[in-house]
């Protein structure tokens, strides 16, 4: 696993944490993903579902879609080698199927 790999695998245990403690969700379910598959393989899993998982829902009701893998994935640059231009428009498209422009950094 790469550098750019290992820092966006920290990235998905943060939104699991905040997640946790900030939103008071505990994703289980996505903790349990990133044990088993690491956080990349996890993000494009997500992403690339026809549907929402239920933690977006989750997080989405409690207002909280900053904590989504596809805003991470969205917001943020770095990550963009990690992920094809599709999987990108995916993320956003998802984002703002609910309301949410993503910051981009």
């Amino acid at each position: 696993m790469g550098k750019l790999e290992t820092d966006f695998q920290v990235a998905m245990f943060e939104i699991y944490r905040k997640a946790k403690e900030d939103a008071h969700y505990p994703a289980t379910l996505f903790l349990k993903m990133l044990s088993d598959r690491g956080g990349l393989q996890t993000a494009k899993f997500l992403i690339n579902s026809k549907r929402e998982s239920a933690g977006y829902t989750a997080l989405f009701e409690r207002g909280r879609l900053d904590l989504t893998v596809e805003a991470v994935v969205a917001e943020n640059a770095k990550w963009h080698p990690l992920f094809s231009t599709d999987e990108i428009a995916k993320a956003r498209s998802r984002l703002s199927d609910y309301g949410y422009t993503p910051r981009v950094n």
